[in-house]
């Protein structure tokens, strides 16, 4: 049996760099989630007691490397290219292949980051890669209904509204209803609004 060893995925995009977390990013990573606690985590299921822990980010480390490998999920941080400077993370998971050709996006943005259109910029090079590289033909995103900032960058990136999943995801330690948003390789819907 042959074995093909993937080159670890790095996307390059005007203003930053989409790659892989190594363990040398443990105090940007941990210092950029601490500082920004109180920005994500109404977004976010609720951070265990060891979240921001070495052993975690080891975990998270090595999860990106193996899920990278196979192909079923690119965990990639967010770096600005001017100073590498860790902005964020954005991953597309949950790939599915054959029929369904199809994958999953989230994200997250350092307070200090966010409302500069550096999420913008991840999304479009990420979904880019998944629909050219990938041979991915559906990309979808889901986030909460008054989180206007994650659904405007959603809308920007060429996502559309496709409706509403009850009790989607725990976030902040409840069941939410989450709005789903798609980006199809070959859109011929046209324009969706949310309502």
């Amino acid at each position: 049996m042959i074995t093909l060893r993937r080159r670890p995925v790095r996307l390059d995009a005007e203003r930053i760099v989409l790659r892989l977390p190594a363990h040398s990013d443990f105090n940007a990573w941990t210092g950029l989630r601490d500082a920004s606690r109180a920005f994500l985590t109404p977004w976010e299921p609720v951070w265990s007691a060891d979240h921001l822990s070495r052993k975690s980010f080891t975990n998270r480390v090595t999860w990106a490397a193996r899920a990278s490998r196979a192909g079923t999920a690119f965990p990639l941080f967010i770096a600005r290219r001017s100073d590498g400077a860790l902005l964020g993370a954005i991953t597309l998971d949950n790939i599915r292949r054959g029929p369904a050709q199809s994958g999953t996006i989230g994200y997250w943005i350092g307070e200090p980051f966010a409302r500069q259109g550096y999420m913008a910029e991840a999304i479009g090079v990420l979904v880019h890669h998944a629909f050219t590289s990938l041979d991915l033909s559906r990309i979808e995103a889901a986030c909460l209904p008054e989180n206007t900032a994650s659904r405007g960058v959603l809308e920007k990136s060429g996502f559309k509204y496709e409706g509403v999943a009850q009790s989607y995801l725990q976030i902040d330690g409840r069941w939410r209803n989450h709005v789903l948003y798609a980006n199809l390789r070959r859109d011929r819907r046209g324009r969706t609004d949310a309502r």
